[in-house]
């Protein structure tokens, strides 16, 4: 087994450490990543912190009609200490206050977010009817601007509000729980050293051609009619034959493998990952393609050949590229019309 530096892994920070060493902006755009994976119902999540955000950071919309139907608020508190109840009371005050003049409706829920949430503000929380009791007795003696700038009526209202708000509508979240979400999306990659992950199995052709596979398939069909003429010009005949047959599974294998690599870093990675697998293979696959050849069989051949040996630019998705991937991207690329193997009637 070897051994000694060569061997050896730099450090890197885990990512609870980083998140902690993250300023408030990119905390916001942190947690903007990590809603989603909470409810993939919600029709838009939207960042809001900044001056004159009214108390929201992060909004998830659970309606087209945004702050004006049901919708989440994620508030988030990146300090250098543990959110207290003395912080989370002021947030509370400022959505109330909002509410009342008018700037969205209440939302559903109220997720206080930070990396590090106080023991006794979780324990306040977790009993509603406490945490709304000391919410008001605060609200009666705050001195808070957010209160004393509104009209007598105005803060009338927000306290009549207090008294009707059901309090287990806020909420603490945990910093591992939100990683362990966040894991689920795609930006976790682009965030965090990914781990690695197990690609799920290759997806198995079946029996029907769907119509998803024709254009490829269609392409193949011309390459048997050109080599083998009337004896495989039709996927009935080409079922049938010695050579043909078995070559047609062979590529059909090679393009769910492909498929399945494709819909894996759809569901793991951001966009773009197995577009740049196509990309790298079509700069090869192209000018092999354009050479002269005999047959369509033959620049079919050398095509699959090159790509077996194009080398990939390194991403987080390259790591997992078999060998009947490369083969099948020959075809998504011919799926997606880049790619022809057999030279059409008057072409030199």
């Amino acid at each position: 087994m070897l051994r000694g530096p060569a061997m050896q892994f730099p450090f890197m920070p885990s990512p609870k450490k980083i998140v902690f060493g993250y300023d408030p902006d990119e905390f916001e755009e942190f947690v903007k990543e990590w809603v989603p994976a909470l409810n993939p119902l919600y029709v838009r999540v939207e960042r809001h912190g900044g001056s004159g955000d009214h108390g929201i950071d992060v909004a998830g919309y659970r309606t087209k009609d945004g702050l004006e139907g049901s919708w989440d608020n994620y508030q988030c508190k990146r300090y250098k200490g543990a959110l207290s109840w003395s912080t989370a009371s002021a947030e509370m005050r400022k959505m109330f206050v909002s509410v009342v003049l008018g700037h969205f409706v209440l939302p559903t829920q109220y997720v206080f977010v930070a990396p590090v949430i106080a023991r006794t503000l979780r324990q306040t929380l977790a009993k509603p009817s406490k945490a709304r009791a000391m919410f008001l007795k605060d609200l009666a003696g705050t001195n808070d601007e957010v209160i004393t700038r509104l009209t007598k009526e105005e803060q009338r209202r927000v306290s009549e509000l207090g008294q009707q708000t059901d309090f287990s509508m806020f909420v603490p979240i945990d910093l591992d729980q939100m990683l362990a979400q966040h894991k689920t999306t795609p930006a976790w990659a682009t965030r965090f050293v990914d781990v690695p992950r197990e690609r799920p199995a290759i997806l198995q052709p079946p029996d029907q051609h769907s119509p998803g596979e024709a254009r490829y398939v269609q392409e193949l069909v011309k390459v048997y009619a050109e080599r083998w003429k009337n004896a495989a010009d039709t996927l009935e005949l080409i079922a049938q034959h010695p050579k043909a047959g078995d070559h047609m599974r062979r590529q059909r294998e090679a393009f769910y493998s492909a498929e399945s690599l494709r819909r894996f870093a759809r569901d793991a990675y951001p966009d773009g990952h197995f577009d740049a697998i196509l990309d790298d293979v079509h700069t090869i696959a192209v000018e092999v393609s354009d050479r002269t050849f005999t047959l369509g069989w033959d620049r079919l051949q050398a095509v699959l050949e090159a790509a077996g040996v194009t080398a990939l630019t390194e991403t987080v998705l390259s790591q997992y590229v078999r060998p009947l991937d490369r083969k099948g991207v020959c075809h998504h690329l011919a799926n997606d019309g880049r790619l022809t193997w057999c030279e059409a009637e008057g072409s030199e």
